[in-house]
Parts: structure tokens; C-alpha cells; sequence
């Protein structure tokens, strides 16, 4: 046999990514080039420019140039992408983007639905389960049972011949609760005073005001009196006003449909996500509406048939309900019993899926799971999984900080995920602040000095061992470990949790000290969220400043957010002799053509909607007459609102706290910004354009005048490089100081080490969890060394020792 050494070819000499004079958002000109078939590591402060280097242009082109490549009808129902800031980008290959960003929060959509392991056991279900029902519709919840009868006309040459027909369709809904797993209890004395008429508005509903338009239809519907008190309704009245079903009516000559009061606001609130709702309507449900579980599929979503149909004496409810570990043991057990060609492929596949779900540290969770419950790094991996068994390679996988979340004793698996990515054949791009992940990198590129317009520049681009050597910021603090506290303060209180059984809780008794730093910690899924957001007393005044999505439009901004334009806008107002509506892109003093959005969004059809800069105001939302008025002197510079706009956090700071444009509610809140370390900030920029945890600090920053009551923390560390953790860990102690108690949902060990006390979960996750295996303070648990938590810290205390 001979063998022939294969030539090289020009094609093996593209083996980098090369890119050249990058500018977007804060980056500098920058140009790199990054190994293919690598894992490289990007690092910096937030703000320094990692995610517009890699996220908002390799990625961002990549996507769009594969986009092109369909047709334009297709290219309609994508999202347009505009070519990123860069003069030339080479050696791209297919970019597959795995991100935080939380699940959608349909309340249908479950682990086992967006990860398609509901689809295998319906399948399953509908092959192997006893009696059969139907095909795999019949067990799924989302699908509802229809039948239906009527005439059908069919030509028959020169007749027209009427047939009757039936149509019947099996799903697995549950028609009681229709596959919510929950029905709703209406309070009705939370929604109208019942001594009230309709006439002297009775409706404590959002948007029922006395007077509107939903009020006027009720009154005038004729059912019912609209002048005496609802209380003295007869039963058909009161029947009417609650629950009558959609009815024409002709209401001042217009022609409208009315229906009772109950069917109504089930339709326009209670059908939609609760998370969703904006604050007033959200406390409106929480006050007015009960949630119970469904009592005739008892929460499974499911109707009886799909309820009864088993395969060895469990139904599909049973084994979505059941841990992942545990559902997997099954599937391997039916697998060896079940060879025949129809089923033994899908229980291989089903198989394969469910071990991802255990490799990857997701095995805790159960597929009934809502996907809106998952954590951001949750939803990370559950997205990570659909890649573990792919085929392919030769992709760009780009990963946004994947360690979030992620306990100490987890990072090592992760990591070993990554690798195994990369050697499959393809570029792995990590953004990342963790040592334990940036030590396994092939490059390392570290971007700063500082953030925003500080930031931008290329500080070091080589291996790891020259980034630790290195005098940048990254590099002087990589190999800084964590620093026991000498000294703890003492509790002035405590809040008191008894019997906490949510989720996979065991009746967990624990007192979480007041008027101290509080860190709860433990493996991911051993219960921490649940302790905290689930069980904590409903009388206690807990402010809570999580990660999740700020509700707003893409005109909502930092400045409209905190309030911080409120004043300023009157500020100019007062300067200029004219009204604070002229100052507000929403109101008065918008640009007529763009009408404040900056952007004209241009409709071409079923092509992609161009958004292009307003020409009129040239992309600075305000009308020309109102760039005229200006607040400052000539000594320290007049400025108007655009401009205003366009400043960073330290830059509008140091412009409102100046003697010529002094505006001290807005200086304060600025330094409430800046110190949660988001002085790199735009305060006009969009908010959907924030990372989880820049939202996070944005929301901490509203509440830092605030000096009493209970302050909850979720992962503060999220997207934080390790100089900045010391810049938080000096904020939780000031707030501390200042009367507030801090507790805090952290795996990071300069948090664990810095705080006054320690709760611990575990041992494990899921049904190896909820228990407390610790409380103490840190010296406690490093000395002790009982936990794995306990482990971790002490490991990481012994190597700053030795440093």
C-alpha cells in the first residue's frame, strides 16, 4: 500500500482572524489577529471594549454576511444587522453566539420544550405507552383536543354536492386550566368597591380610572344600573357585570362588543407573564388574583388521557417531573430493553441529550422546569447543550462570560466543555473574568486601560503566562485570590425563615443576620435562590436588585431610568426661560421627522427594514431651535441637551457639579453611577444595549440613597473584573455602614471571604441539595473545610498566602 502525504494547499495558510482598525462604540483603531481552532480569552474592565471587539464585530459580521446569503424574502423575517465599525475583516467563519440572555418567559415554554427533549418522550410516549391515545400531540400540553362537525360543498363536475364532514384532533391539554398547570382565584372586593355605582368610578384596576373609556362601557351597556352601588345588583345583574359573554352593544352611535368584567381582565392581564407586566399592574395581580394549582390535572399541564396513558407505570407527568439525573437512568434502562429499529434510535438520541444535560451540571433540573426561572447562566448552557453533539466544525463559538453562575467546584467542567469545543475544530472566543477559565486559554487578548472612553486600546495580546507577567490591569490582578476578613461586625437582628420547603428546600429552618454582609453560597441548583426569593417572610421589606430585563422602550436610557433627566431638563429650563417639555425627545422638543428617535426605520417590503440617521437632526433626536439653549458658562463650557446626552457618567458628573451648571440632584445621582462603577456609561444610550450586570448596577445605583431597611444582591460580581470586585466589596461595606443589611447570592471567593457571615447550601444540586451544610463566618468554614464551598475557599486563601 502506498501512501501519499497530502500537499499543502494556500487554503491551510488561513488560520487567523484578522482584524484591522476596529472602531465600534468605544474601540480604538484596534487590530489583532486571532488564532482558528483555538480558545482564545478576552479580558478587561467592563466597559473596556471586550463585547464590542467581539460580540458587536467579529461576530456581528459574521452573521450578517451569512445572512445575505438568503434571499431577500427570507432575509424580511430576520434582524438587520449593520456592518460594524472596521475596515477590514478577514478568515471569519460561522459565528454561533451563546449568550446570557434569559429565556423567554412564555409561560408554556419549559426546559423540556425549548431544549426538545419533550418532543422525544411524546414520541416515545405515543410509540411504547399503555392504552394508546394518539400520536405525540396527544401529550403534549400546549396542544388542546378539537372536534368539529359541519357541511362541506364539493364540485363534482357540473353539481355542487354538500357533504357533511367531522374533524377531530387529540391534544393533551388540559381543558380545565388549558395548560397553564395553574388557574387563577379572583378577589373581587381587590377589584371595585361594591358601595360604589359605576357613575363614581368603583374600579381599583389599573387603567378602570373613573371617567375612561372602560368605565363609560360598563355604565352604558344597559345590563345594569351605572347610579346605584354594585351591591345592590340582582343576581342576573351582578352575572352580567362579571361574567356575561362577549355581546354587540351600540354605545354613543358606535357599535361595541361588551363582556363581563372577569373575561375581560383575563384576557388583557392575567393572560400574560407576570414578569412582564409593568410595577403597578404586577402589584395589582400579586394583590387581586390568587394563583392555585390546576385541582383536575394538579399541575401537570395535562389532560386525563395523557395523564393515564404509562409505560411501566409512570406517565409523561411523572418522568418530566422527575430530576434530569434520575429521568436519564430510565431512558438507559428502556434502551436496553427496547432494540427494535422504531424505537431504539429515538431512546439513543433522547439518551444523548439528557447525559449533555448532566455533563454540563444541568442534572438538577427537571424538564417541567419554566424556562423563565432559569438563571442567566442556566440559560446559558441549557443553549450550550444543542452544540455539545454537533457535527459540526470549523465554527466560531463565542461565549459571553460562561461562568456566571457557576460555584468554584463547577468552573472545572465548564472548562472541559470549552475545550472540548475547541478540540472538535473550532475557534472558540471566551469574554471572561474568571482566573480559573482565562489560565486554560491558547491566546489571551486584554483590552482597557479602563473603560468606556478610557478604555478601547490593546493592552496585551499573546499566551497567559505573558498576560500574568504583563504590567496591565488584568495581569497585576490575576493571580490575586481572596483575603479573609480579620475582623466581623455583629448582628443587630435577624430575618427569621421557617420551614422553607420550595423546590428542592427539606424544611429548612435559618436565621439570616441583620445589619451585617450576609453571602448565601452553594453549588448551582442547591437551592439559594429558592431560599432567599421564595421563602423569605412576606412582611419583611427586602429590596431586590436582580439581573432581569428593565422594562422600557428602546428610547428608555440610564437618564430616564434613575430620574436623572428630571432635573436636568428643568435645570435648562430655568437657564433658558422656556419649558422643561422642550428638553424631552418624547415631547415637545423632538425632532419632527424621526420624532426623537435619532433613526428613520425605512419599510422596504418583504426585504429588511433599513434604520438610517435622521438627516434632519442628523441623528441627535432634538429639534434644531432647541439646540440653540445651552446651561454652562464660557469658562467651563456650555453644553445643550444633545450634548448632554452623549456624555459619559464621570464626564456629565464632573459637567453638573461645575459652578456655571451646578445641578446638584443630578450631580448626586450621577455619583450614586459612578459608584457602582458605571462611570464609563452613556447616560443617553439604549438599555437594551446593557449587559445583566450593568443592568444590575444601574438598578443598585436608584437605591443607594436609601439608608434603612434589607438590600438583596443576586451575583454582584457578574461582569466584574477582578479590580473591580475590590471597588464592590468597598460599596457593600459602605452600605452596610450606613444602616443597611446586605445579603448577598455569590460564589465568588473575595465576596465569600469579605463576608461578616456564611450560609451554605448543598451538599449537592436538585434532590442532593437543599439543605444548610454551613453557617459562620468565613474563618469558620476555611477552618472547618467541611463543605465544598468550605474546600474552594480555603484553597483559594492559601494561595494568596503563597503569592
Amino acid at each position: 500500500m502506498t501512501t501519499v502525504t497530502p500537499r499543502s494547499a494556500p487554503a491551510d495558510a488561513h488560520d487567523v482572524i484578522r482584524v484591522r482598525g476596529a472602531r465600534e462604540n468605544n474601540l480604538r483603531g484596534i487590530s489583532l489577529d486571532i488564532p482558528k481552532r483555538r480558545l482564545t480569552v478576552f479580558t478587561g474592565v467592563s466597559g473596556s471594549g471586550k463585547s464590542s471587539l467581539v460580540f458587536g464585530t467579529i461576530a456581528a459580521e459574521s452573521q450578517r454576511m451569512i445572512n445575505e446569503t438568503y434571499s431577500s424574502f427570507i432575509q424580511g423575517f430576520m434582524a438587520s444587522l449593520a456592518r460594524p465599525d472596521v475596515d477590514d475583516l478577514q478568515g471569519l467563519t460561522t459565528a454561533i453566539i451563546v449568550d446570557q440572555e434569559r429565556m423567554g418567559a412564555n409561560v408554556r415554554s419549559t426546559v423540556g420544550t425549548v431544549t426538545d427533549a419533550n418532543a422525544y418522550l411524546r414520541t416515545l410516549f405515543s410509540t411504547l405507552a399503555e392504552p394508546h391515545v394518539g400520536g405525540p400531540g396527544a401529550y403534549s400540553f400546549n396542544v388542546p383536543s378539537v372536534t368539529a362537525a359541519g357541511a362541506m360543498t364539493v364540485q363534482k363536475g357540473a353539481k355542487t354536492i354538500a357533504e357533511r364532514t367531522s374533524f377531530s384532533r387529540v391534544g393533551g391539554m388540559c381543558p380545565r386550566c388549558e395548560g397553564m398547570g395553574h388557574i387563577s382565584d379572583v378577589d373581587l372586593a381587590e377589584l371595585y368597591d361594591e358601595n360604589l355605582s359605576l357613575d363614581e368610578g368603583p374600579f381599583t384596576i389599573p387603567n378602570y380610572a373613573a371617567g375612561g373609556w372602560y368605565v363609560k362601557i360598563f355604565a352604558s351597556s344597559g345590563f345594569f344600573p351605572s347610579d346605584k352601588p354594585i351591591a345592590s345588583f340582582t343576581k342576573r345583574q351582578l352575572h352580567d357585570f362579571l361574567y356575561k359573554e362577549p355581546t354587540k352593544v351600540t354605545i354613543d352611535g358606535v357599535n361595541m362588543t361588551y363582556e363581563g368584567l372577569i373575561p375581560k381582565i383575563q384576557k388583557s392581564i392575567l393572560s400574560k407573564d407576570r414578569d412582564a407586566l409593568q410595577p403597578h399592574v404586577r402589584a395589582f395581580v400579586d394583590r387581586a388574583v390568587k394563583f392555585v394549582t390546576c385541582p383536575e390535572c394538579e399541575g401537570s399541564r395535562l389532560a386525563e388521557h395523557a395523564r393515564t396513558s404509562l409505560i411501566d407505570g409512570v406517565s409523561i407527568a411523572d418522568v418530566t417531573a422527575w430530576q434530569i439525573t434520575d429521568l436519564a437512568i430510565w431512558v438507559e434502562e428502556l434502551r436496553e430493553r427496547h432494540q427494535g429499529p422504531t424505537v431504539s434510535p429515538l431512546l439513543t438520541n433522547l439518551s444523548a441529550l439528557l447525559s449533555s444535560f448532566v455533563t454540563i451540571g444541568l442534572g438538577y433540573l427537571s424538564l417541567d422546569r419554566p424556562s423563565g426561572t432559569l438563571s442567566g447562566g442556566e440559560s446559558q448552557r441549557t443553549k450550550m447543550i444543542r452544540h455539545l453533539g454537533s457535527a459540526l466544525t470549523d465554527v466560531t463559538y463565542v461565549f459571553d462570560e460562561p461562568t456566571i453562575g457557576l460555584h468554584p467546584h463547577d468552573i472545572a467542567t465548564m472548562n472541559q466543555l470549552l475545550l472540548a469545543l475547541r478540540d472538535k475544530g473550532n475557534t472558540v472566543l471566551v469574554v471572561e473574568h474568571k482566573p480559573e477559565t482565562i489560565a486554560i486559554a491558547d491566546h489571551a487578548v486584554d483590552l482597557g486601560p479602563r473603560a468606556g472612553s478610557h478604555g478601547g486600546e490593546l493592552q496585551y495580546e499573546g499566551d497567559v503566562a505573558g498576560l500574568r507577567a504583563s504590567d496591565t490591569l488584568t495581569g497585576r490582578h490575576l493571580d490575586r485570590r481572596a483575603t479573609l476578613k480579620e475582623q466581623t461586625r455583629e448582628r443587630t437582628g435577624a430575618l427569621e425563615i421557617r420551614g422553607a420547603d420550595q423546590h428542592n428546600l427539606r424544611d429548612v429552618d435559618v436565621d439570616i443576620p441583620l445589619g451585617v454582609l450576609t453571602v448565601i453560597t452553594g453549588v448551582a441548583g442547591s437551592g439559594k435562590s429558592s431560599l432567599v426569593h421564595g421563602s423569605l417572610p412576606r412582611d419583611a421589606e427586602v429590596t431586590v436588585v436582580d439581573q432581569g430585563a428593565i422594562r422600557g422602550s428602546r428610547r428608555s436610557n440610564p437618564a430616564t431610568y434613575t430620574g436623572l433627566l428630571e432635573p436636568i431638563r428643568k435645570a435648562f429650563a430655568k437657564a433658558n426661560s422656556v419649558k422643561p417639555a422642550l428638553f424631552s425627545n418624547n415631547s415637545e422638543g423632538a425632532c419632527p421627522v424621526c420624532k426623537g428617535a435619532g433613526v428613520i426605520f425605512t419599510e422596504l417590503g418583504f426585504m429588511e427594514t433599513v434604520s438610517t440617521p435622521c438627516e434632519e437632526c442628523e441623528g441627535r433626536r432634538f429639534q434644531a431651535a432647541v439646540l440653540q439653549y445651552t446651561l454652562g458658562d464660557a469658562h467651563g463650557g456650555a453644553r445643550n441637551i444633545a450634548d448632554v446626552l452623549e456624555m459619559s457618567v464621570e464626564q456629565a458628573l464632573a459637567f453638573f457639579s461645575s459652578p456655571g451648571a451646578s445641578v446638584p440632584a443630578a450631580a448626586k445621582m450621577l455619583g450614586h453611577l459612578d459608584e457602582v462603577g458605571l462611570g464609563y456609561l452613556t447616560i443617553g444610550q439604549a438599555l437594551t444595549t446593557l449587559s445583566g450586570g450593568e443592568r444590575q448596577r444601574l438598578k443598585l445605583a436608584t437605591h443607594l440613597g436609601e439608608r434603612t431597611g434589607i438590600l438583596l444582591l443576586d451575583e454582584p460580581t457578574t461582569g466584574l473584573h477582578l479590580a473591580d470586585v475590590d471597588a464592590l466589596l468597598a460599596l457593600l461595606d459602605r452600605l452596610v455602614e450606613s444602616g443597611r443589611s446586605v445579603i448577598v447570592i455569590e460564589h465568588h471567593q473575595a465576596v465569600m471571604a469579605h463576608a461578616d457571615w456564611i450560609i451554605d447550601l448543598g451538599p449537592g444540586a436538585g434532590t442532593e441539595g437543599g439543605r444548610i451544610v454551613f453557617e459562620g463566618t468565613p474563618a469558620q468554614l476555611v477552618e472547618s473545610g467541611s463543605t465544598v464551598t468550605g474546600e474552594h475557599l480555603a484553597r483559594a486563601v492559601s494561595e494568596a498566602d503563597h503569592l
